[in-house]
């Protein structure tokens, strides 16, 4: 397996700066905001978008499940866990590691929105446009890339590569 870097963790932090400004100006004034973080991959940009973010907020955690072992989505998306309580009129902003398919996304929205919410956005580190099989609007996105295997930053390979600092193609080629 060889790794080639794609995004270096200059340019993953001066965005992560940027998306913050962004999402403080567009929440200034907002008295109930919920950041739900969406497990595994998103944790460590959570954690570097949220020390971004100036306002007053609350954090949640939701664990999806599709891809299982290896790099392509099994197609089905379930929710495996939940730390959602009392979301009910708040303003709801998902931080995703990369919207790929669309299908996370559209599962997710229309769980979240069963909660009523005065609010429902998306920011996605990383949006793969040319591999959508659904129609998802995501309001804040880091990069978009072309539909390569990444890792590092979080995203994972079978759980290697989330320490990785920078965002590396994986090539799964056999040499």
């Amino acid at each position: 397996m060889k790794l080639t870097p794609l995004i270096d963790r200059r340019r993953i932090q001066k965005r992560v700066e940027e998306l913050g400004s962004e999402i403080n100006a567009d929440y200034t004034g907002c008295q109930n905001l919920v950041l739900v973080c969406i497990l595994r991959g998103s944790f460590v940009f959570f954690a570097d978008l949220i020390r971004q973010i100036s306002l007053s907020f609350s954090c949640e955690f939701i664990q999806l499940e599709s891809y299982g072992c290896g790099v392509d989505s099994s197609g089905s998306v379930k929710i495996v866990s939940s730390s959602l309580d009392n979301i009910e009129n708040s303003d709801i902003l998902v931080i995703e590691d990369i919207v790929d398919t669309g299908l996370s996304i559209t599962i997710l929205y229309d769980y979240l929105l069963s909660f009523s919410p005065r609010s429902l956005k998306f920011c996605s580190l990383l949006d793969k446009p040319s591999r959508r099989q659904q129609p998802v609007s995501i309001n804040y996105v880091g990069f978009s890339i072309e539909n390569q295997f990444v890792v590092g930053y979080g995203l994972d390979y079978d759980q290697f590569y989330r320490n990785l600092p920078d965002i590396c193609v994986l090539d799964l080629s056999k040499p």
